[in-house]
């Protein structure tokens, strides 16, 4: 079992995806963020809203999670900011080790 995590996250806009993806691997919270476009359908405030989006998929250690959803907080247009946390149980050690390298 790893203790590496997976956090997903979305961004209203590219321009403010990249500003949190560039914070936390500059800041040493991740070692790399994924940025791709997606299409999400959603309940806000009682609707079904539709918005296209920037997904962020934060590869980090488990023990960074709290710190990151504090970053992302920070640093987010949203009210109430998606920041999902997924355990790696498991993947290429050499991948690992480089995340683990590349962070605090």
């Amino acid at each position: 079992m790893s203790d590496h995590v997976l956090i997903l996250s979305t961004a209203s806009t590219r321009a403010e995806a990249d500003t949190i993806a560039e914070t936390l691997v500059a800041e040493k919270l991740a070692a790399c963020v994924h940025l791709s476009a997606v299409d999400s359908v959603y309940r806000w405030q009682g609707e079904v809203e539709h918005s296209a989006e920037i997904r962020l998929s934060i590869k980090t250690r488990a023990d960074l999670a709290g710190p990151i959803e504090a970053r992302i907080k920070a640093l987010h247009s949203y009210d109430v900011p998606e920041i999902v946390v997924v355990p790696i149980a498991g993947g290429s050690a050499d991948y690992l080790a480089w995340i683990g390298e590349c962070i605090v």
